[in-house]
Order: C-alpha cells, then structure tokens, then sequence
C-alpha cells in the first residue's frame, strides 16, 4: 500500500503531461511536413519523367529489291548458281573445273572402248573368239586408274568439306533457324529480338514485289554482308532442311537437334531458298529469302526492330555508382 501510495501523484499528473507531449509532437509533425513534403514529391516525380521519355523510333531500312540471276535460278541454267561465299566459289569451281572434266573423260575413254569392241569383236570381223582369260599390265592399269582419278577428286573435296564444317569465329551473328509445317522462324538471342515467322508471299504479292514467285516471302532473313554468321538450326515437328543454293547453305532441321552452319555473305543482295526435304503436303511452299544488307543498314534494322546492335541483349547491366561503392567499414567497438 505505500508503495501504490507513493505513484498515485504521478498517476494523477500523467494525463496532463501526456497532453502537452502530444501537442509538441504534434507541433514539430506540423513544421517538418513543409519542408519534407516537396522534396518526396520532387523525387517521386523525377523517376516519372524518365520513365515517360520515349525511345526515339528508328525506321527500317527500304526492302530490298532483287536483282534478275543473283541469288536465284534463271530460266535454263544447267549448271550451279552464281556462289557469293567462299565455300560456294571453292564448290563451283571444284564442279567445273575438276568434276566435270573428270567426268568427261570418263564417259568418253568407256564410250570408245565400247565402240572398239562392237566392231573389233563382232561375229563378222573375229569368227574365233579370244579365250585369253588374263592380261597384267590391263589389269594393273585398270586397277591403278581408278585409284588415281579419287585421289584427284579427294584432295580437293576434303578440303571444301573441312571449310563446310569449320566454326564460326567468337564475333560472328548468332541467328536460331526453327522450321515449322510449313513456314520458317527467325530469332536474334543476342540482339534481343524475338522469333518472327516467314511465310511465302501470295502470287499478285510476289509480282507486285518484282520477286519470283514460289520463292518470295513476308518476312525475310535480314543478314549482314561481309560478317561471319552462325546458323542455328532446328524443328519443331518433322525433319526439314535449309537450304539456299547461291550460298552453298544446306543444312537439316532435325526436331529435338541444333545443326550449326557457318558462312560469310560476301555482297549485300537477295537470295533465295526452299525447305529441301520432303515434309509434308505444303513442302514445296516453304520459301527462303534471305536479305543482305551493309552492316550500318543491318544496324539500323536490328535497332528498328527494338534490338541491340552491339549484342548485349542478354548481357548483365552496367555496374552503378552506388553499387560499385564499398561498404562503409564497421565501427569499433
């Protein structure tokens, strides 16, 4: 009892103190608020602003037009199309400079030997058949021959398959090709712009376009010329392949596979493909356009299409200031 006796005067002073506590804090709320009210809003209006700064829209470059006889077949060629890679040149010339020949020469050394015999060995010219069943020096020619024609084609076919199959260099453009039943996908992973589709263009479209027909699309592959570039491969569905003759580009699109082909394009242009192998009932409607562009147009086109040039799409952000900071050392105790 003395104790409680002892508090009972603060118990009875405490709803005063309380009061006139409360009116200071009141008070110094009342005097604060001015000061700090303009400065919140200050900051909460910059962020907005940024935020609200559009980026300055890049416009495309014009669509190409392509060129009669360059990236695609004319009207009665017999031999390969005109290549504007290096692998493509190496293929053609070994085409015609060393298969061709060979060929020839083939056809007619066989050609004369079966003209020689019809009218060497005929009833009327040889009554006495030859019973000579073995001669060595023809079977040693007949044996050596042969071998040394495939080494002459062997030399430089190894070498073109070795170029074919070589990687591509660390800098090269990275693009994943997806084929579907039965139109093509395009991505850009390092750029950062999304799958599209190429679909092949309506007959009046494609004659409008000056593009022939069969082989025009809506959406094209837009490369650019003089930089390495890696395809990535691949399906969604069945088995189909890539294939643009006038860059000697051949390559499968295996579902659940990525096939990796590497090429240079030497000339800004057009060029053409189709899906070349068989896929179902619209595989002959899978057209390939490819468009070369100069690198500063190709920039312009990746950056139209809200990407990145420079292929820091999926790179990390830039460091800031204040993470970069160390922390402040702890203090002593």
């Amino acid at each position: 009892m003395a104790g409680l006796l002892a508090f009972a005067p603060a118990v009875v002073a405490s709803p005063a103190a309380f009061a006139q506590d409360s009116a200071t804090a009141i008070g110094n709320a009342a005097d604060s608020a001015p000061a700090t009210a303009p400065a919140e809003a200050a900051n909460a209006v910059a962020p907005a602003e940024t935020a609200a700064a559009p980026a300055a829209a890049v416009p495309a470059p014009p669509r190409l037009k392509p060129t009669e006889g360059v990236g695609m077949p004319r009207p009665g060629e017999i031999t390969l199309q005109e290549q504007f890679t290096d692998t493509g040149r190496q293929a053609r010339w070994i085409h015609d400079a060393v298969l061709l020949p060979v060929i020839t020469v083939i056809c007619l050394i066989v050609l004369a030997l079966m003209l020689f015999i019809i009218a060497r060995y005929r009833r009327g010219a040889n009554p006495t058949p030859s019973r000579t069943s073995h001669n060595t020096l023809l079977e040693i020619v007949w044996t050596v021959a042969p071998i040394l024609v495939l080494v002459v084609i062997a030399v430089p076919s190894i070498s073109l398959i070795a170029e074919q199959y070589r990687p591509a260099p660390k800098e090269a453009l990275t693009v994943k090709v997806t084929g579907y039943q039965w139109y093509w996908g395009y991505e850009y992973p390092d750029q950062g712009i999304g799958e599209f589709v190429s679909n092949m263009l309506p007959p009046e479209k494609a004659v409008e376009n000056g593009e022939p027909y069969l082989l025009a699309a809506d959406n094209r592959l837009v490369l650019p010329a003089g930089r390495p570039i890696k395809l990535i491969i691949t399906a969604a569905d069945v088995i189909h392949s890539f294939a643009v003759p006038s860059l000697w580009v051949k390559m499968d699109a295996v579902p659940g596979r990525l096939n990796e082909k590497a090429f240079t394009i030497e000339k800004p242009g057009v060029y053409y493909g189709q899906c070349s192998e068989l896929c179902g009932a619209r595989h002959a409607f899978m057209p390939i356009a490819i468009e070369a562009l100069p690198p500063a147009e190709f920039d312009a086109w990746v950056r139209s299409q809200g990407g990145d040039p420079a292929g820091n799409a999926n790179g990390e952000a830039p460091q800031t200031a204040a993470a970069a900071a160390p922390a402040p050392a702890a203090p002593r105790i």
